[in-house]
């Protein structure tokens, strides 16, 4: 194979559109414009959505509603904040929203190595990071 060799499959390439060059074309004449109005002549068009004046869609239909794609149901959670928690060994997702450590709309949340802890607490169903992890086994905790 060589590069001045090569060449597209059959049928995939299509010859552009000649429009206004005749009727044997089947574009002669309008150029496949119709008969008069806006969209038949030069620079006759107008912006997405318009309708003539009539109030458009998207200004007839009611709003309603915002959720932000901002907010996400993760949250992290460092050490320092699990040492502050008062005493409570087991410690999870349940306990920390009714604590206010997370928000209330938190659907997981992982613990993040900052800071340092010395309880001994046992994560359940809470996520860590490698070093939050072996901070919390070498305290005497577990997470599960």
């Amino acid at each position: 194979m060589e590069l001045n060799t090569i060449k597209p499959s059959d049928g995939s390439k299509h010859s552009k559109r000649r429009v206004g060059r005749g009727m044997g074309s089947g574009f002669g004449k309008t150029a496949g414009r119709g008969h008069k109005g806006q969209k038949s002549r030069s620079g006759g068009f107008h912006k997405v959505g318009f309708e003539g004046g009539q109030m458009p869609l998207q200004r007839r239909l009611p709003k309603r509603g915002f959720r932000s794609m901002s907010i996400s149901g993760r949250c992290e959670v460092r050490l320092s904040d699990l040492e502050k928690l008062p005493a409570s060994e087991v410690v999870d997702l349940a306990v920390l929203k009714k604590l206010d450590v997370v928000n209330h709309l938190a659907k997981s949340v992982r613990v993040i190595m900052s800071g340092t802890i010395s309880k001994r607490i046992i994560l359940k169903g809470l996520t860590a990071t490698k070093g939050a992890k072996f901070a919390i086994e070498a305290a005497g905790g577990s997470v599960s």
